[in-house]
């Protein structure tokens, strides 16, 4: 069969197969069409080494024997036109191998399918709904990322809120509940856990059987499309997390799709991911490129997403990756890089930004590969950002100290700054570090639980300030108690208790004051923002820092005071002559703290303390983030600036 007969492009398959079709979502799959006078679906799918492949569901008793697919041509591709059929209709595809055996497969370009554990896939029109959110797509033309405010906000939508067991609120209720929340709370973004297809819960979508399919856990296509338009019309972005590094071996899914290993590839050992009983895709066939970065343009191009999370590029990139001896390959030099996954990199981010010049392209990666965050052409893989792992591991690992056993730790909480520069950084607080026995961040601190408390909120400020983009997860920002239940809703009832509230009071607020001062955002990525003021204090396990904005005499100042002394008289050098005043103190009252509100200016004095000509004294409590704002002029006064204790 020639592929103009069903409708299908030459061109659309030739590029297909070479691995340069970017929209194959476009003609694979069911797709509600006419063709010649009559109205129906064409089903297209990949199976290259099928005997024969037919379309079975609800219109034909399951049966596929009288809607036969044809080859078209030598592409791999099967195609049939069947009239009369609407969106609605329940199908999948009957394969047939040499041997004659036969089984069903879910579509892999499906886009939407059977709330499970039903596998089939349901034939859809993603074409009407009615978008409202050109506002914001022309206001991110003009989008700088680099030099803007980035506060995302990580969600579960299974555990954010729900109704009762397995009864969650569907993606509409999400948008008239979860967006105001996260405008309310001063987010800039939300990163929804992966919403495509995924037969297990547990696995919180990071194993997937459909790629194009939005999950119907929480409802329709449409409907996630209406709480992407919400979010844009209210002025937040929306990043999904998205996993092209493996995927699952349910049988109605991508393994073995056509009897044979097309999507994971010949080299079983290469294949397995026995770390999460997965299998990678073979980044070096065509097809699979097509598939995969079509995949990235998809949820841009169809669902308005405004950039993607990349997971597990580590894993990616690695062949030797969690892999047991006796499953290591090499590539042909002899190395243990997977010079397929790495050239996939390159291209789907040369793609994405070909088409979406502003996107964001986010690697999670926990290894050493350098210039994840630089463009392709100067060799590096092309993201835009990348997950600071290390800052994360360091910082987490400080606060488990307790105060007294910091002195020879400082390392961890002023090595960041050695590479802070090195690449363009989110600084995650994610999921991934409040499950499986590790923990709430809370409860991560050391302490007691009032000083724990103390400690998240200075641990808080510390990460709001230090260079990189932001990113938290649900229920980090009201103190957690308990590790991530994400089979039940989050503790909303420990906001009805004082110190969770009033936790949730300094996180609004630190939000705030992080999206009203510029210097914290708009030179994340240049070494000229960022200065010592005092690095070497581990005696006390105080640091002194600042930053300044692309005016220079917009200059922020921070004090972190990680021991548990309070010092009456600190004196710190401070960058220019003036007045500073405090804008932020973590151990305010109102935060749950023991200090009373204090924002009288604080003169500098001509004292040269820490390479400074000038400097201030103030009164420094234990286990407090302090943001001073400076002010320019002449020093009005020469006072002792003491911050009164309320306790």
């Amino acid at each position: 069969m020639n592929a103009v007969s069903v409708g299908l492009s030459t061109r659309d398959l030739y590029l297909f197969n070479n691995g340069d079709s970017f929209h194959s979502y476009r003609f694979l799959g069911a797709h509600p069409t006419r063709l010649g006078f009559e109205i129906g679906v064409r089903f297209s799918v990949w199976a290259p080494q099928a005997k024969a492949v037919y379309v079975a569901g609800s219109f034909n008793r399951w049966i596929g024997e009288n809607h036969a697919m044809e080859r078209v041509g030598k592409t791999g591709v099967w195609s049939l036109f069947i009239p009369d059929l609407e969106p609605g209709v329940l199908y999948k595809y009957e394969l047939e191998t040499a041997d004659g055996t036969r089984f069903m497969k879910s579509d892999p370009y499906a886009f939407r399918s059977e709330r499970r554990p039903r596998t089939a896939s349901i034939v859809t029109d993603l074409s009407t709904y009615q978008w409202n959110d050109s506002a914001w797509q022309l206001r991110q033309k003009d989008a700088n990322p680099y030099r803007e405010p980035m506060l995302i906000y990580e969600v579960h939508l299974g555990s954010w809120r729900v109704k009762g067991k397995e009864d969650f609120l569907s993606y509409e209720e999400m948008a008239d509940e979860l967006i105001d929340y996260v405008i309310g709370m001063g987010y800039t973004h939300i990163e929804l856990l992966p919403v495509t297809e995924h037969p297990l819960d547990k696995s919180w979508g990071y194993q997937i059987t459909g790629y194009y399919s939005a999950t119907s856990r929480y409802g329709t296509p449409e409907q996630l499309m209406l709480f992407v338009d919400r979010c844009h019309q209210k002025g937040i972005g929306v990043l999904l997390d998205w996993v092209p590094g493996h995927f699952c071996k349910d049988d109605h899914g991508l393994r073995l799709f056509d009897g044979t290993p097309i999507y994971e590839g010949a080299d079983w050992k290469r294949a397995e991911k026995p770390l999460w009983g997965t299998l990678a895709f073979d980044f070096g066939r065509k097809e699979v490129q097509s598939f995969l970065i079509s995949n990235a343009i998809f949820w841009m191009d169809v669902f308005h997403i405004d950039g993607l999370r990349v997971d597990a590029v580590a894993s990616m990139i690695d062949l030797h990756f969690d892999k047991p001896p006796e499953l290591l390959t090499y590539n042909k030099f002899g190395g243990k890089e997977n010079t397929d996954a790495i050239r996939f990199l390159k291209r789907l981010n040369e793609t994405v930004f070909h088409y979406y010049p502003n996107a964001l392209m986010i690697a999670e990666d926990s290894s050493a590969w350098p210039a994840v965050t630089s463009p392709t052409y100067m060799g590096g893989l092309g993201f835009n950002f990348k997950w600071n792992m290390g800052w994360m591991n360091d910082m987490l690992r400080y606060m488990s100290l307790e105060p007294q056993d910091r002195i020879h730790h400082h390392n961890l909480i002023t090595f960041s700054l050695m590479y802070a520069f090195s690449e363009n950084y989110v600084l995650p607080l994610s999921h991934d570090e409040v499950v499986h026995g590790k923990r709430s961040l809370l409860n991560k601190m050391s302490g007691t639980y009032e000083q724990k408390f103390a400690h998240l909120r200075l641990f808080y400020g510390y990460w709001m300030t230090h260079p990189g983009k932001k990113l938290l997860f649900m229920g980090g920002e009201w103190g957690q108690f308990d590790e991530w239940k994400d089979a039940e809703s989050l503790d909303w009832k420990l906001l009805e208790y004082e110190s969770h509230g009033r936790m949730n009071d300094y996180v609004r607020r630190l939000n705030g004051i992080y999206k009203e001062c510029s210097p914290l955002w708009e030179r994340d990525c240049d070494p000229g923002g960022f200065e010592w003021i005092d690095v070497h204090n581990a005696a006390q396990s105080i640091i002194v820092f600042l930053r300044r904005g692309l005016d220079p005499n917009h200059i922020h100042v921070m004090l972190c005071n990680f021991s548990n002394v309070h010092y009456e008289n600190y004196r710190a050098g401070m960058p220019e002559e003036g007045n500073y005043r405090i804008i932020m103190n973590s151990d305010d009252i109102a935060f749950g703290g023991h200090s009373k509100s204090d924002s009288d200016p604080i003169p500098t004095q001509a004292v040269p303390w820490q390479g400074r000509a000038q400097s201030i004294t103030l009164s420094l409590p234990p286990l407090t983030f302090l943001m001073l704002a400076f002010e320019k002029g002449k020093s009005k006064k020469l006072r002792r600036h003491r911050i009164a204790n309320g306790s």
